[in-house]
């Protein structure tokens, strides 16, 4: 209402301002005088204005009529479109102006604006690669998908944005979470530009998700072919697949390509503890003991792992305990100050009753690193050099509220994993599993307090009141998910095999 009445107002001044230039130049006495072939035009004030005026138009229709003459010329001599180019010359100038604010528009966020800026551009310029993909991207802004996904199919008719369009709807059908669909796009979208690094880590890990490890492997050989991959980093992710596709044959039955797929991941990635401890189970299962032998230990130096210790174990799974000590400290020599070597060697020393040298073995590692395994150990360690039961349950207290120590880490999203897996069960992201402490706090139950009697055979409430004197001032929450409670379990079952053994 206010803006109508505001043009009206700046209209009605508009027609008063020229009434009072007509009115002053009426009165103004003089003029103008033209001389043409001998005659003598005299030109009051007004006229002169109005000549004026007239001159100008004229001169613009002159221009006009020139450029059409060598739009006509242009055409009579062979120039097929110079004559729709002089009449469209307007409308381009107009589109292409909303097509520049349409892109301005979009780079400051304004999907709206952009979106009525391609509708304009469109309606003036027959160019529809460009106003389809500004359209396209203006609408994915503003949250209309409907719009988005109609001017990703007009870019499928063009083969200049055939690859536009595809990866358009590809990202569209992710963010719905249709993956098979996305997979299928991601296919034809790696077929049209096989050098695209996104398109690539996409169906890479889409392939991963849906367990499809031929393709996977296809896919990692392409990003190494068109350098978008390190060789490196494609040795050991190529090594995760093959260990992946010998894991799925496995579940199969067909234990002959399994032992091949384990073998090569091994080949492919020595340092790879899944592929290692698989590889050498596969040898054992040729009776190859040797090379099963020798793939453990170069992934213990490596990385020492437990997998890798109870594959070692079951080359020689009848030994008695002592010979077993006496073997694995080729293990043992290999990686001495490491954490994992000393937990294994305290083991097999508790299982050989060699409590002192199994105390020996643990060394600082109960004041460095105090996780639930070590603490278990040293309860083991305690009850079979005769301590009293008060000792052996303060430290089985302390071993149900510690950490549960080094477990497989989701490198992007930190989500813990009871086994290795190619593809975290959280975020879906591939390869990002490694063995690790996790950096955040763990937290236990009270319930875990109410599990010692279950391991020491004392009252409830004798061991409820060890419990909390070992926790002290820490912070005890109630799970909430029974994850924590699952946990406990699992404690107190390692807990209670160690210390009867």
């Amino acid at each position: 209402m206010l803006w109508s009445l505001l043009k009206i107002l700046v209209f009605v001044a508009i027609v008063a301002l020229l009434a009072f230039g007509f009115g002053i130049l009426m009165e103004t006495a003089g003029g103008v005088q033209i001389t043409v072939a001998g005659t003598e035009y005299t030109l009051s004030a007004l006229q002169s204005v109005l000549a004026l005026g007239v001159l100008v138009v004229l001169v613009w229709v002159f221009f006009k009529l020139l450029s059409l003459l060598i739009a006509t010329l242009k055409f009579l001599n062979g120039d097929e479109t110079a004559i729709s180019r002089y009449f469209d010359k307007g409308r381009e100038q107009k589109g292409y102006q909303a097509l520049s604010d349409g892109l301005m528009a979009l780079a400051s966020g304004e999907g709206r604006l952009a979106l009525a800026k391609a509708s304009r551009a469109a309606r003036y310029l027959d160019n529809p690669q460009l106003t389809d993909l500004l359209t396209a991207q203006a609408a994915e802004m503003a949250g209309d998908s409907p719009k988005a996904a109609e001017a990703y199919k007009r870019l499928l008719a063009n083969q200049n944005t055939r690859f536009v369009g595809v990866r358009g709807i590809m990202k569209q059908k992710l963010s719905e979470g249709d993956s098979e669909t996305a997979l299928q796009l991601a296919e034809k979208a790696l077929a049209l530009r096989p050098k695209h690094e996104e398109v690539q880590d996409t169906l890479l890990q889409l392939q991963a998700r849906a367990e499809d490890w031929a393709g996977a492997r296809k896919t990692l050989s392409t990003k190494l072919k068109t350098g978008t991959l390190p060789r490196d980093v494609f040795k050991r992710r190529d090594a995760v697949l093959a260990l992946s596709a010998s894991q799925g044959v496995a579940e199969e039955g067909a234990s002959l390509e399994q032992r091949e797929q384990a073998i090569e991941a091994n080949r492919l990635s020595p340092d790879l503890v899944p592929a290692a401890a698989m590889a050498a189970r596969a040898y054992l299962e040729q009776g190859k003991k040797r090379p099963a032998i020798k793939v453990l230990k170069k992934a213990w130096e490596a990385q020492p792992h437990p997998d890798l210790a109870h594959v070692f174990a079951a080359v020689e799974p009848d030994e008695s305990a002592a010979a077993r000590v006496k073997r694995f400290e080729q293990l043992a020599r290999l990686k001495p100050k490491d954490d994992e070597t000393r937990l294994i060697m305290a083991e097999l020393h508790i299982v050989a009753e060699d409590f002192p040298e199994a105390r020996r073995s643990l060394g600082d590692l109960l004041e460095r690193a105090p996780d639930a395994r070590a603490l278990t150990l040293m309860a083991a360690i305690e009850k079979g050099e005769g301590a009293e039961d008060a000792i052996t349950q303060a430290w089985l207290a302390r071993a149900l509220s510690a950490p549960r120590g080094p477990q497989w880490l989701c490198d992007n999203c930190n989500h813990i994993h009871a086994e290795w897996a190619p593809v975290c069960e959280h975020c879906t992201s591939f390869d990002t599993l490694s063995w690790q402490r996790p950096e955040t706090p763990e937290l236990t139950g009270v319930t875990a307090a109410y599990m010692l009697p279950l391991i020491t055979g004392a009252g409830a409430s004798t061991a409820v009141d060890l419990a909390e004197e070992e926790i002290g001032e820490a912070e005890v929450i109630e799970a909430d998910d029974g994850f924590e409670d699952a946990e406990v379990a699992s404690q107190s079952a390692d807990a209670e095999r160690v210390a009867g053994k």
